[in-house]
């Protein structure tokens, strides 16, 4: 299997990619969130993956942003190559935020969701999209 290299940062909208599957989020949004963020991890660590990308980060909001603690203090964080930012308000502000910065370095980046404002955004910033699909393909 061929390695494809997609971006040099991917930015996933978890809450965006957890309601494109039917598997209970809303009753339990930061379990759901936690799952999504082990999963990217688990992606991101595997040595055969189809796709490889320089750095994930995964925007968290509302109830989903109690994840972002549970991850950090399960994962190593040493040479990870996942990264969760819990959004204190807006997730596409943040999403728009880390896409900005990327850019800003130079780096290309692909955005995870199918919100076609975010979408809209993430591109007039020179960024990728990709829908929620996608993630969940290759998960």
């Amino acid at each position: 299997m061929q390695i494809a290299n997609i971006a040099a940062v991917v930015v996933v909208d978890v809450a965006n990619v957890m309601g494109a599957r039917a598997d209970g989020w809303w009753r339990d949004r930061a379990g759901a969130a936690l799952r999504l963020c082990r999963e990217v991890a688990e992606l991101a660590e595997r040595p055969a993956a189809a796709v490889r990308a320089g750095g994930w980060v995964l925007v968290l909001e509302g109830q989903a942003r109690a994840a972002a603690a549970a991850f950090a203090e399960a994962e190593d964080d040493s040479g990870r190559l996942v990264r969760v930012v819990s959004a204190p308000g807006s997730g596409d502000d943040a999403i728009v935020g880390v896409v900005g910065e990327a850019v800003a370095r130079g780096d290309s980046c692909l955005v995870v969701t199918a919100d076609r404002e975010l979408r809209r955004r993430c591109e007039e910033l020179t960024a990728s999209v990709a829908g929620p699909g996608w993630l969940l393909h290759i998960l």
